[in-house]
């Protein structure tokens, strides 16, 4: 697929995880999403910073990909209360626990991620720069759709027509026969 270089932008964005001791014995640790990076280079679970049992990660380096076929819902992304990034994580066996998948901006794509029940999706807020980044791609490439009104067809359904069956079937007593059996009781 071939991508128009001007209704398509790509940023890095690093994702910082935060690991905090469990709440319960059945889990011993609490991950999420903390913070994002944009501009951020290559990283691969580098620790930035620890404090009372706590630890965050650089954990990953993703693109950010905004094109211009989304920007409604970049639109109501940054339109929330608080504009935010969605990053999409699955649980990995090993160390790192977590591998990250994907980050987005747009809420309906995360929504997609929700619903297999595979994934973890951690809402984070957007730096303001990188409000402002989303926003100027969506006041370039954003159009509204106009609403057709569907027109129905004038086609009327309500009326009865009693005795009009298979076409193949010559006699009104025969109306519930199958032409199959039909062609076999005439050989």
């Amino acid at each position: 697929m071939i991508h128009n270089p001007k209704m398509y932008r790509t940023l890095p964005v690093g994702v910082v995880l935060r690991k905090t001791p469990g709440a319960t014995r059945w889990a011993a640790w609490h991950w999420t999403a903390s913070a994002v990076l944009p501009g951020a280079g290559p990283a691969d679970w580098r620790v930035m910073r620890q404090e009372d049992g706590a630890v965050e990660y650089h954990a990953a380096t993703m693109t950010l990909e905004l094109h211009g076929a989304e920007t409604e819902a970049y639109l109501h992304g940054i339109s929330a209360r608080v504009p935010s990034l969605y990053v999409v994580m699955r649980e990995a066996a090993g160390d790192p626990p977590l591998e990250v998948v994907l980050v987005t901006a747009s809420p309906y794509e995360a929504q997609d991620y929700t619903d297999s029940g595979e994934e973890i999706v951690e809402k984070v807020p957007m730096p303001h720069g990188l409000v402002a980044w989303v926003r100027e791609f969506v006041e370039d490439f954003h159009q509204d759709e106009v609403f057709v009104k569907r027109r129905r067809d004038r086609t009327r359904v309500d009326l009865v027509q009693d005795g009009v069956g298979d076409p193949r079937i010559g006699k009104p007593a025969d109306i519930y026969a199958s032409p199959a059996l039909k062609r076999r009781r005439l050989s």
